[in-house]
């Protein structure tokens, strides 16, 4: 596995990211040393990408960092739709990419006592790894950071707002890190994951707390309980939060009735749709449609 290794501080900061949508037949642009890391992760469908003469198929719940000093290119065109997250990061510390084999060489001191001398007043690095293709640990929990960091930008003038992408960026690393670092997964995410993918699955359907514990083998306070330590929210919040990211898509993509869109996403009654949509959004999905979709 070929590794990403950073040399921190200082921290690889955010920068910009957001979520793209291809038709079958779609072909990634060449573009050559965009002079910023590229974070692609993909939730449907599989994108080709080239890097100088290496090629990746990109497949859902999997991610793929590009270089900011290579040359990238579409090398086959998409086959079916194909969704994904980007997201584009930069350091101004050291970094350098190696084979998961490569041993880190850190020379001895000469002089063991000044060097801890010095070290008194001078600030300690260190390397952090994180791989540059990989099938993801936990693709949802990396999915939902990436969404919330893209619902951010609409503020990050501010700079308390700003701040907290930067924040979001650095769980992020550590979540594509962990992708790497098997061991450090536990068993309360490992059944946050299971159930967040199962809610996904059937995200159309009414899922009750009972079913989503037969399905997965675990009891349903459990994985209450792992939901909120890895998510932060509930699994029935979960489940609407993804319902109306879907029907958010649909608002833009389709001319379908909202009343349709709620029942296609999952919810039963369109006046608990259009509620629960305005709680989270901040707006009604008749104005999210008009100010977005028509200008």
């Amino acid at each position: 596995m070929t590794l990403f290794q950073f040399t921190i501080p200082p921290l690889p900061h955010y920068m910009a990211s957001g979520f793209t949508i291809n038709a079958p037949g779609f072909k990634h642009p060449g573009r050559r040393r965009i002079e910023v890391f590229d974070l692609l992760v993909v939730t449907e469908g599989c994108l080709y990408i080239g890097e100088e003469e290496q090629r990746f198929n990109i497949e859902a719940g999997h991610s793929l960092i590009l270089r900011p000093d290579a040359y990238h290119h579409g090398w086959q065109p998409c086959k079916v739709q194909t969704c994904y997250h980007w997201l584009h990061f930069q350091t101004t510390g050291g970094w350098s990419i190696h084979d998961s084999n490569y041993s880190e060489y850190e020379p001895a001191d000469a002089d063991p006592s000044a060097a801890a001398a010095a070290r008194i007043f001078t600030t300690q690095t260190f390397i952090k790894q994180v791989p540059q293709f990989t099938k993801l640990l936990q693709p949802a929990k990396v999915t939902e950071t990436i969404r919330q960091l893209t619902e951010l930008d609409r503020h990050n003038h501010r700079s308390s707002v700003s701040w907290k992408q930067q924040l979001l960026f650095q769980e992020l690393v550590e979540q594509l890190s962990a992708s790497f670092e098997m061991h450090n997964s536990s068993p309360a995410a490992l059944c946050a994951e299971q159930a967040a993918t199962y809610l996904r699955q059937h995200y159309r359907e009414a899922v009750t707390a009972k079913e989503l514990g037969e399905s997965i083998n675990f009891h349903p306070v459990y994985i209450a309980r792992c939901m909120q330590k890895v998510f932060g929210c509930s699994p029935i919040d979960y489940l609407t939060r993804f319902r109306i990211e879907r029907a958010k898509l649909l608002l833009l993509q389709t001319d379908q009735p909202v009343a349709r869109i709620a029942e296609e996403v999952g919810f039963s009654h369109p006046a608990y749709f259009a509620s629960s949509f305005t709680k989270h959004e901040g707006i009604s999905p008749r104005k999210y449609r008009q100010r977005f979709a028509h200008g």
